[in-house]
């Protein structure tokens, strides 16, 4: 009697058990390596809080000298906007479009090569282990900002959860779009004008700067079409903006959709612009 033909779905079962592996190592991997540099990893935040503090401050002073509010935002609303900004911003770090300019000049990219993974899994399995190490450094970060300007919520559980899965999403759209950039390496050696227009059009448009209902009318619809306010403004006003829950839903849907295009265009960039790559480097 012949032995039953396998089913083809054991293979595909034990390729995602191999990938979940995977992130789960290299999660722990992070997490311990970044925790050792928990200074570094400070001062670095740090660093990253003096860009946010500037804003409120002006936004701030603004909106008490035109009588409390600015475009109906009082100075506690500003506070919570920059304060939960913080987070955000230090989640949305991710892998540059210059690290993969190096990974190609300096011929890291051929190891890469070899490995029975994409590489794209190492850049986000990593960096999201990282962003544990990183909301347990903000938390008391949070705490002196909240003591210092007072911020005003008025937070509900819905939005606490919705905000949850949004900074994660943002995260994912800003991985997979700063990956796209870092394609542009394949056909040149040099990416970084690139890279400073997009983080000058990402400052414009993403509420990064200043919440988008403070910029032109024109601005908003440009940002309508970009992923660029999924991946601040979004998060940012699930946690401390009166949204509808239709609007919360929307936002996530919208943050899914940007993930889902987004993914599927950078790995078929990745399948055209791995074929123009010659070994350079050490």
């Amino acid at each position: 009697m012949s032995a039953p033909a396998a089913s083809p779905a054991l293979p595909e079962i034990g390729r995602v058990r191999a990938i979940v592996d995977f992130y789960g190592a290299t999660m722990r991997m992070a997490v311990q390596e970044q925790l050792q540099y928990r200074v570094q990893n400070y001062l670095y935040m740090l660093g990253m809080i003096a860009e946010p503090v500037i804003y409120l401050v002006v936004w701030s002073t603004i909106a008490e000298e035109r009588g409390g509010s600015v475009a109906g935002i009082t100075a506690g609303e500003f506070a919570a906007y920059y304060i939960v900004w913080t987070l955000v911003r230090n989640m949305n770090i991710v892998f540059t479009p210059y690290g993969w300019e190096w990974r190609i000049r300096e011929g890291d990219f051929s190891a890469q090569l070899l490995r029975p993974i994409h590489p794209l899994h190492y850049d986000v399995a990593y960096f999201a282990g990282w962003k544990f190490v990183v909301i347990l450094l903000w938390l008391p970060v949070a705490f002196v900002l909240s003591l210092v300007f007072e911020p005003t919520f008025t937070t509900g559980w819905l939005d606490v959860a919705v905000f949850a899965v949004a900074v994660w999403g943002a995260y994912l759209i800003r991985t997979m779009f700063l990956e796209l950039l870092g394609m542009i390496s394949f056909w040149t050696t040099r990416v970084s004008a690139i890279f400073e227009l997009a983080i000058a059009a990402e400052l414009l448009l993403s509420g990064r700067l200043v919440p988008l209902e403070l910029m032109p009318g024109w601005a908003e619809t440009v940002a309508a079409f970009l992923p660029f306010q999924w991946t601040f403004y979004f998060p940012i006003q699930a946690l401390v903006g009166d949204l509808s829950t239709g609007e919360l839903l929307g936002g996530l849907a919208m943050q899914l959709l940007w993930i889902v295009v987004l993914t599927s265009v950078l790995l078929g960039v990745f399948r055209v612009a791995v074929k123009r790559y010659s070994a350079v480097g050490n």
